[in-house]
């Protein structure tokens, strides 16, 4: 049995050798001859390569160490760190709700919303990164992503009436007159809706605006709390463009042709190329998502997808710094006003 699993081993580690070696130029010698060896040294799961193994080409970022066949639970991108967790998100989603409870008072209206529920388990934001990666989640669910993850129901709203609609809404039920539409909730509260509610002016959007903005637009210079988003989403662009990305997706491809699966280019158009329609995880479907895990792990598609995506994120990082800097502080703000709005 230990000479079946390190034959295996073995075999793995030659197939990605091999693929580094493609990229290495034919002058680098000693380069190569130490890549070789840092590859063929240990077991696939268990392996970092160095910045060699993979050459930048055409102004493309450098690469870190590349992790073999690493769990996207385990990815550590640099963007992570100004993006939510879950258990942040609902911290603000909490934090929200008791800022429209609050700001519902004011009109003599108790208003109190369903708190989503608590998070539970670990998080694996990059589980879809590269498409499906995890082999026992294809052997079981092929491409249906929602297995497993129902989606909460939605929490029943309480029931207001008219004055408590203007209140959480800002305008008259039925009322179709344009609004005013600030920002931020500093320009918010130099507007006047010209609507009250027992005497008390209500804020644009009414009390849903002022609790959205109060955490995520507070002042004129405030940065949309989706930026890590649309920069996260620029890497991941320049990610699949980068000619080192396109040399793997060529090598995932010719494996999944190998397979049965021809014509299919990158991870990100199987279900699309193959028409599963709505049978995401019947029979046919499970059996390529399990050819198409194998193969990414084969050419270690996550491996090099993660240090592309990396050497990207810092790149686009670069060159936003003060804004992301900016964004960093506004968010450590938002969140330590979250913490207090238990």
């Amino acid at each position: 049995m230990h000479s079946v699993r390190h034959r295996r081993a073995a075999a793995a580690t030659g197939v990605l050798t091999a693929a580094l070696l493609t990229w290495l130029p034919a002058a680098s010698g000693s380069a190569a001859a130490q890549t070789t060896q840092s590859v063929q040294a240990t077991q696939p799961a268990q392996t970092n390569q160095p910045a060699q193994s993979a050459q930048p080409r055409n102004g493309e970022p450098a690469l870190g160490r590349i992790l073999i066949n690493p769990a996207t639970a385990d990815l550590k991108l640099p963007f992570d760190s100004v993006t939510d967790t879950a258990a942040e998100r609902r911290m603000t989603d909490v934090a929200q709700n008791r800022l429209i409870t609050r700001c519902m008072a004011r009109y003599g209206i108790t208003y109190v919303r369903q708190d989503p529920a608590p998070v539970t388990g670990p998080e694996d934001p990059h589980r879809y990164l590269f498409g499906l990666a995890d082999p026992a989640f294809a052997a079981t669910h092929g491409y249906d992503t929602t297995a497993g993850t129902p989606r909460p129901p939605r929490p029943e709203e309480p029931p207001l009436n008219d004055d408590g609609l203007t209140a959480l809404y800002g305008h008259r039920p039925g009322d179709t007159l344009p609004m005013p539409d600030p920002l931020s909730e500093e320009e918010a509260q130099e507007t006047d809706t010209g609507i009250k509610v027992n005497g008390v002016s209500v804020p644009v959007h009414g009390c849903l605006g002022e609790g959205y903005r109060t955490l995520y637009f507070p002042t004129r210079t405030s940065i949309d709390a989706l930026f890590p988003f649309m920069l996260s989403s620029e890497a991941h662009t320049r990610a699949k463009a980068d000619s080192r990305m396109q040399r793997v997706f060529g090598l995932w491809s010719r494996c999944m042709a190998r397979a049965g699966y021809p014509g299919i280019e990158t991870p990100y158009e199987v279900t699309r190329k193959l028409d599963f329609g709505d049978d995401l995880d019947g029979p046919a479907a499970i059996a390529a998502a399990v050819r198409d895990v194998a193969c990414k792990r084969k050419v270690n598609l996550v491996g090099f997808g993660a240090a592309i995506e990396t050497a990207h994120q810092k790149r686009v990082a670069s060159e936003v710094a003060d804004d992301l800097a900016a964004y960093r502080s506004q968010r450590a703000t938002r969140l330590a006003l979250a913490a207090t709005l238990p």
